[in-house]
């Protein structure tokens, strides 16, 4: 915006470097350019100023598929002015000689211009196609087919701008639209969901019965082994009891002989004792069981002895010693 001071009757303009400055006197083109400074006098004088750096324009649009269903495109579009004097003669952009400031709103009615054309663009796109297809094209294609027809259309460079981008952010249906559109993606989604923790228990109900397969076949294994060892232990045992047996046996074996033998023995010397007493007269065994009977009385508490007994024996050693 142009700055305007006053010193009595004469004042003086200066703008900046990206503003455009016409002044006209007595309606003649007397001064033009951008950023320029000087003074005037405001009788019969008309000032001028065309903005020269980028501009952009917002716009928000709703229009209707070819399905009827209504789409919302926000976005921008940015402009700059080529030909600042071409543009004056087509919107008013005369400024007040007392404080610089429009006399209108040329910005505004510029605005209102692009964004009409645009507007018209945009609808006649979303028409052409149903409502998936316009969002599975996404925001580049409506930026193209905006940007597209805003270049060709003559309008723009026979008032003197240039367009020189277009933005889309979004293209969008109603929020009730969108939420109908959005449920069967959100059921795949939690379908998916769904799938991926079943198959996380599954995988996990796999893991567990392998766990437990795995145990049990421990079990069976070590109860078998057990099982070995037991009859192992078991055998070991019968193989030490017979052991045990067959030394008992060799042992009482070997007893039994020596008691044989001892008892063979003794009978054998009681068999030729016998043979020697058979031989031996009456008087001799009676020495002999007299010596016998001898060597004992020291065990012999009482000892009686009857004639009976010692009679004939007397008798038939006093015959002898008669003869």
């Amino acid at each position: 915006m142009a700055s305007i001071s006053s010193l009595l009757f004469a004042r003086h303009l200066r703008a900046e470097p990206t503003s455009h400055v016409m002044f006209w006197k007595g309606g003649a083109l007397k001064r033009e350019g951008p950023g320029l400074a000087f003074w005037f006098m405001p009788l019969g004088a008309s000032l001028a100023e065309v903005p020269l750096d980028d501009r952009e324009i917002t716009f928000c649009f709703r229009a209707r598929s070819r399905d009827f269903q209504d789409v919302t495109v926000n976005g921008a579009i940015g402009y700059r002015v080529a030909d600042p004097a071409l543009l004056a003669r087509h919107i008013d952009f005369s400024i007040d000689t007392s404080d610089g400031s429009w006399n209108q709103e040329p910005l505004d009615r510029l605005a209102g211009l692009v964004t009409r054309s645009a507007q018209q663009l945009a609808s006649t796109a979303m028409a052409k196609k149903p409502l998936t297809s316009l969002l599975e094209d996404g925001v580049a294609a409506m930026r193209d087919a905006i940007h597209e027809g805003l270049v060709s259309e003559q309008t723009f460079p026979g008032i003197g701008i240039v367009i020189t981008s277009t933005r889309v952010a979004s293209v969008a249906p109603t929020p009730e639209m969108e939420q109908a559109l959005q449920m069967p993606a959100r059921e795949k989604i939690q379908q998916s969901a769904d799938e991926a923790t079943f198959q996380r228990r599954a995988l996990a109900v796999d893991k567990e019965r392998a766990i437990a397969e795995n145990e049990l076949a421990n079990q069976i294994e070590l109860a078998k082994r057990q099982e070995v060892l037991i009859g192992q232990a078991t055998q070991n045992k019968r193989l030490e009891a017979e052991a045990a047996a067959q030394n008992v046996r060799i042992a009482a074996e070997g007893q039994a002989d020596n008691i044989r033998m001892v008892e063979e023995a003794k009978v054998g010397a009681e068999r030729a004792r016998m043979e020697i007493y058979k031989t031996l007269p009456p008087e001799a065994l009676l020495g002999l069981a007299a010596r016998e009977l001898a060597g004992k009385l020291q065990n012999i508490g009482h000892l009686s002895v009857g004639g009976d007994g010692l009679s004939p024996l007397l008798e038939q050693l006093l015959r002898k010693k008669a003869s």
